[in-house]
């Protein structure tokens, strides 16, 4: 560890250290984070059309299909018992879907050169990508909200005490993190943000759909019920409708009797750190020799 001697006016000689590794870390990753922040403000557009999509998806799924899927154990047509099967879903698909968001924003610093400028300063190196992660989560966060109230006004309605619902909201917005370090991979990896893009939402749509998200696993042919129900989106998605109390007494929770179903709660945790242990190694790895 270098030190750095200061003498003024005579006074005496003061030896100062520099920071810690991780308190270091974490304050070089909160000004990439505040950075970013305030670009989305300034870029308000980005929110807005973040906003517009999950909000059409509640509208389509709940007004042009609500009538027609049958959830296992409501009455056949039962519009209220889809609406509250669907919300987990559609939130759960809300802050998966910010991956191509974090990838292509990642990919336009690498595309401009911002990133090589960050190398040169000294900062942590996980820094940059930790900071970007974070300040998606914010607004994956502003999105969620916003979305629940929009859920609230076509009738959705959660059946648990407070801290529950709001436990369903963490685990939901830890998902939406672990998927951004995905991303940023992704936006690493690839030559342009319209590159980013894509590969970020190619691989988003069969995960979404092979779940329980929008409609009951007991419909699909038995091999797909084991690949959604081992789904980690599908994990989350179930362990929310449990906190939120959006599910039907006595209807199982896994038709083909997995784990992560009968314990979705445990398993979304799994799942989610899983992946950001796995994705932030590679990324951070590709960080650095991207740059290098």
């Amino acid at each position: 560890m270098t030190t750095v001697t200061e003498a003024t006016g005579g006074a005496p000689a003061r030896t100062v250290r520099p920071r810690g590794g991780i308190s270091r870390s974490i304050r070089d990753s909160l000004v990439v984070a505040q950075r970013n922040l305030i670009r989305m403000l300034r870029i308000p557009e980005v929110v807005i059309f973040g906003l517009i999509q999950p909000i059409m998806f509640v509208v389509l799924f709940t007004y042009v299909f609500g009538g027609s899927i049958n959830v296992p154990g409501a009455p056949v047509g039962d519009a209220q018992a889809y609406h509250e099967f669907l919300m987990a879903g559609i939130f759960a698909q809300t802050v998966t879907f910010a991956t191509a968001g974090a990838g292509a924003g990642i990919a336009d610093d690498m595309h401009k050169g911002l990133i090589d400028r960050f190398r040169s300063l000294p900062m942590s190196r996980g820094a940059v990508l930790t900071g970007r992660t974070l300040a998606d989560l914010v607004q994956t966060a502003l999105t969620l909200v916003v979305l629940a109230v929009v859920a609230l006004l076509i009738g959705w309605r959660t059946h648990e005490n407070l801290a529950e619902v709001l436990a369903g909201f963490a685990l939901l917005l830890l998902l939406g993190y672990a998927f951004s370090w995905i991303g940023a991979l992704i936006g690493l990896t690839v030559r342009t943000p319209e590159a980013a893009t894509s590969g970020g939402l190619i691989w988003l749509f069969p995960l979404t759909f092979i779940s329980n998200a929008f409609v009951p696993v007991n419909g699909m042919p038995v091999f797909l019920q084991h690949v959604a129900e081992w789904n980690p989106f599908s994990a989350t998605v179930a362990a929310a409708r449990l906190l939120f109390g959006n599910t039907i007494a006595g209807v199982p929770r896994s038709v083909t009797g997995a784990w992560p179903m009968e314990h979705p709660v445990v398993a979304s945790v799994i799942w989610s750190v899983l992946i950001i242990v796995v994705f932030r190694t590679l990324a951070v790895r590709k960080y650095r020799s991207a740059t290098a």
